[in-house]
């Protein structure tokens, strides 16, 4: 499952997934995130965060993530992996050449860092 919960005073996206990934779970969250945004706009950021990564349960779920991406990333200023899991070094790297907005990793322990992160660089900007 996907939980996606928002921190509305500084306008940040927390999605905290805590088993495999499911197309599913990419329907709802888009759901969430686009109910949101009607709402708001756009989002300063979008944190993930999760220890480890649990993957996938399906290739359908892997191109259910890539859709929810190309469809949500122009919306969004920063993207922040707060976790522990080796897959966010990757995900650093590869992600920042594929979507607009600025990418970072952080440790699991880190997310206070994450968030003042995102409204720094969104207050500055």
């Amino acid at each position: 499952m996907l939980n996606v919960n928002f921190d509305e005073v500084n306008n940040i996206a927390i999605l905290e997934p805590d088993a495999e990934l499911s197309k599913s779970d990419f329907t709802s969250a888009a759901r969430i995130i686009d109910q949101y945004l009607g709402k708001s706009g756009e989002l300063n950021g979008v944190i993930i965060h999760v220890k480890t990564f649990p993957g996938w349960d399906s290739f359908a779920a892997l191109v259910s993530h890539l859709k929810f991406i190309k469809e949500h990333h122009k919306r969004v200023s920063h993207l922040a992996f707060v976790t522990d899991s080796p897959i966010s070094i990757f995900a650093e790297h590869i992600g920042s050449h594929f979507i607009n907005a600025e990418v970072k990793k952080f440790s699991f322990s880190e997310f206070d860092k994450s968030v003042k992160w995102i409204t720094n660089d969104s207050n500055n900007s």
